[in-house]
């Protein structure tokens, strides 16, 4: 092993997944779960570029919320709209045999991104999610397995830690476990099950005291040279920092003008790395630049802080059955476990719960990734369309599973999906609400609630 893979192991990083040949669970079943989504696929299809043809930012998912919910009552599910005081979340559940049985939940995300629309295919992710919710109804009504399937429509995944607050607010409280999925670059109908980088955020503002630029300059403290001098100590941090950690931000302003000494800047920044807590020792020598950066300027600085985003750390087990369910079952392409390079507020539930959350590739062009134009229009095309259902039958056969096989669900809780299991909360520490420096471990829930 190389120097610098050790080095990444010493930090406690999460476990990559690699798969096991393993046989096929209840082909049975899957056939069902296949003919259920091939059945919906059209109008799975329409329901996507509904909502790609009407992008909504962080917290404003106000067509998507009322599309889906729609959606979900017409399908014969009980639908809670503008869930546990969000405006635009929203819950979805079916169960049969009521009195017994586990939860099996399932993220559909709505947001898009400013400027660029679904430039992360959460298009996509919306109607995986309502297709896997779906394919797993059937398969509890023709096989007669007691169990609730929950969908809940997530918002705010772009930078508002929606699953967080959710979680906070006890949205996840009665799950057992929890999938989704994710498109990204990659091969064609392949998928990967991987981890993410931890992050959060720092909000920075900067004020100072106006002046006439050319008549009296000295008159004025400049919150743009301070804005300035602290993105500069910040590019000359990275000389210092791990090749596997990221800080990236950017400057704002309101009626700025040459000829005026500008009083306030604004900046908002991510610090990312593999885990939370190298976010959180990297986080403190990024606020020693901006704090820096004000007594050279003579400026005043407010620092909000944001948010974190852990890592993701998928369940073995889960993944197991997903892979061989998309690989064997569905002919799909397992591909190879990279570094992390993304970040998703998803990372808190698998702290919170047995989860997973694999990626999948959809066709673009050369540097055509997530959070570009290109990617915006692959996510509306035809093929990103059908990677995604085969994506959808292969989690809808792992949450089937969940709640009929108990063996297997015993195996998911006894494999954590994190190696720390020191705390007795288990999984569901409530890790949105711990400081930085508690570390939840992994444990399980044994009956429904």
């Amino acid at each position: 092993m190389r120097p610098c893979c050790q080095e990444i192991l010493k930090m406690g990083k999460p476990p990559s997944y690699e798969h096991d040949v393993q046989t096929l669970w209840r082909p049975d079943i899957l056939e069902t779960i296949k003919e259920a989504v091939d059945g919906l696929s059209d109008e799975l299809r329409e329901l996507s570029l509904k909502i790609h043809d009407h992008p909504e930012i962080m917290f404003q998912e106000k067509f998507a919320h009322d599309t889906l919910t729609a959606f979900m009552e017409k399908h014969g599910f009980e639908v809670t709209r503008h869930y546990l005081g969000l405006e635009t979340a929203w819950r979805a559940s079916f169960t049969h045999s009521k009195g017994y049985g586990r939860v099996i939940g399932v993220n559909s995300e709505m947001d898009a991104l400013p400027g660029i629309g679904h430039a992360c295919g959460h298009n996509l992710i919306a109607v995986a999610g309502v297709g896997t919710a779906i394919a797993i109804k059937v398969a509890l009504k023709k096989y007669n397995i007691p169990g609730t399937v929950v969908l809940l429509g997530t918002p705010a995944e772009e930078g508002g830690n929606g699953k967080g607050i959710l979680i906070e607010k006890g949205g996840y409280d009665d799950m057992h476990a929890c999938i989704m999925c994710h498109p990204s670059v990659g091969p064609k109908n392949s998928t990967v099950l991987g981890t993410t980088l931890a992050m959060t955020s720092i909000n920075v503002e900067y004020s100072g005291h106006t002046a006439h630029a050319a008549a009296a300059p000295w008159e004025g403290r400049n919150a743009l040279d301070a804005a300035f001098l602290a993105y500069s100590s910040v590019s000359m941090l990275r000389q210092q920092i791990k090749p596997t950690h990221r800080v990236h931000g950017v400057v704002y302003g309101d009626n700025w003008a040459a000829n005026i000494i500008p009083d306030k800047s604004r900046m908002r920044w991510y610090i990312r790395a593999p885990t939370w807590k190298e976010v959180e020792e990297l986080r403190g020598r990024v606020l020693k630049c901006f704090e820096a950066a004000a007594k050279a300027s003579a400026c005043e600085v407010t620092l909000e802080l944001g948010d974190i985003h852990y890592e993701l750390r998928q369940n073995p087990i889960l993944g197991e059955n997903y892979v061989t369910a998309a690989g064997e079952g569905l002919s799909m392409e397992i591909g190879t476990v990279g570094e992390p390079r993304a970040s998703t507020d998803f990372g808190n539930v698998t702290y919170f719960i047995p989860a997973l959350h694999p990626g999948y590739g959809i066709p673009t062009v050369p540097d055509g990734g997530n959070h570009t134009p290109a990617f915006t229009k692959a996510a509306a095309s035809v093929e990103a369309h059908k990677v995604t259902m085969s994506v959808t039958k292969a989690l809808a056969h792992t949450g089937v599973r969940v709640l009929d096989d108990d063996e297997f669900y015993k195996e998911v809780c006894n494999t954590p999906s994190t190696p720390l299991r020191d705390t007795e909360d288990g999984y569901r520490s409530r890790i949105a609400l711990l400081p930085v420096n508690e570390l939840p471990g992994s444990g399980c829930v044994t009956s429904a609630s």
